[in-house]
């Protein structure tokens, strides 16, 4: 398999129409070659392209940001001497500046597969930005982790914000490329959009089944992004960033688990399995105990539950982290009724907007977990009806074989 950035760096061909135009590029730490070089430093050892500026997303171009939520400010590289714009800092919609600084913006970012991935806004803004100042934006195409699964709901309208940048859905099994194409189609945008695809990638192929394993090292696209196992939860468990459970921030497994120190989650479990046991397939669920040392729960033993999709019962299809924690949190208040389990707190840039339904795209959830009449039937239909929806919008944009 190759990935975009190799194939422009192979094939001189692919790079004539960057000949005398002033480049950009956005990445983060995994925008590297497959031999493991930056992507900025190839691009620089070619000389024949003029590299004039760089942007960084969330965590910076470095991944220099630890924690969530951590602004990054803009620099000069060091190396180079070209200007590091951040759109995670002080603006994150590129200022006229940005703009007025390239020609065309090569975007080489590794993507996870769900929605509320800021990288997946970013891409979003430098879209309509692009195109209403006519630049050109390249994407250099990487693999969707999570692969071709789709599952979750539909961003409902008047619910955009940084973790929500349309109506995509929550796992939404296009790479970055794919998604591009989306955000074209979708604002009806006359950007110059042009795609470097990748080669040989198969992204319904075992063992990997969207990442290539044995092919293709795992570099964290952000700093909790530490596992192929991680992605797989992650259209689920980040909706834990809305509870005041734990998901693992100050572990080495962050959003792979759940947990809290007063609540029993081996009880919890039980009322999953006997609610709704179809959600729970796919994976292997395991009761754990952990302390985080830093950020919810910090130095407090916590009661947990934790996924694991690297061994003998993963199952790509049946797996659906987005109703496998849908149904814990469900579970949770009905085994505890009186459980604070909605966290107050400003979320991605949101000071009066539930963080829980910025991270759903609307309120339903939230309401369907309250509801002591609401049951798994419910929540299904709502899910089948978005995933029926968004698998008729995107079949026409993909561009690998299955």
């Amino acid at each position: 398999m190759k990935l975009g950035i190799d194939r422009l760096l192979e094939n001189p061909e692919l790079r004539k129409p960057l000949w005398g135009r002033r480049i950009a590029l956005l990445g983060h730490p995994a925008s590297v070659t497959s031999r493991g070089q930056h992507s900025l430093d190839a691009l620089m050892d070619l000389s024949e392209l003029s590299i004039v500026a760089a942007f960084g997303p969330q965590h910076g171009m470095k991944g220099d940001k630890q924690d969530n939520m951590v602004e990054t400010s803009d620099a000069v590289d060091p190396d180079y001497g070209i200007p590091v714009y951040s759109l995670y800092g002080e603006v994150r919609y590129p200022s006229q500046e940005m703009l007025d600084s390239f020609d065309v913006l090569l975007v080489d970012l590794q993507d996870i597969g769900t929605r509320i991935y800021t990288y997946v806004t970013t891409l979003g803004y430098l879209i309509d930005a692009c195109s209403t100042s006519d630049k050109g934006l390249w994407v250099l195409d990487r693999p969707n982790p999570a692969g071709r699964p789709i599952e979750g709901s539909l961003l409902e309208p008047g619910w955009e914000s940084f973790v929500g940048a349309g109506p995509i859905l929550m796992r939404h099994g296009l790479t970055f490329g794919e998604l591009a194409k989306w955000f074209v189609s979708d604002r009806g945008s006359q950007l110059d959009l042009h795609l470097v695809a990748m080669e040989g990638y198969r992204p319904s192929q075992p063992p990997g089944y969207g990442w290539p394993l044995g092919e293709l090292a795992w570099i964290n696209p952000s700093p909790n992004a530490s596992s192929l196992n991680m992605a797989r939860c992650f259209p689920g468990t980040v909706l834990l960033e809305g509870t005041t459970l734990s998901e693992g921030r100050g572990t080495t497994t962050a959003l792979e688990l759940a947990g809290a120190p007063d609540v029993d989650f081996e009880r919890v479990l039980r009322r999953m399995l006997q609610s709704c046991p179809s959600w729970t397939q796919g994976a292997l669920i395991r009761p754990c105990w952990f302390e985080p040392t830093f950020h919810k729960h910090a130095g407090r033993l916590c009661s947990g539950l934790q996924i694991h999709t690297d061994g003998s019962s993963y199952g790509h299809e049946r797996f659906k982290p987005y109703r496998l924690i849908s149904l814990l949190l469900k579970c949770l208040r009905l085994e505890y009724p009186d459980y604070p389990i909605w966290r107050h707190f400003h979320y991605e840039y949101e000071k009066d907007r539930l963080a829980i339904d910025l991270l759903s795209g609307g309120t339903f959830l939230r309401e369907w977990v309250d509801d002591p009449e609401g049951q798994p039937g419910d929540l299904e239909r709502r899910l089948e009806t978005d995933e029926e929806h968004w698998a008729e919008t995107t079949a026409p944009l993909k561009i690998y074989a299955q």
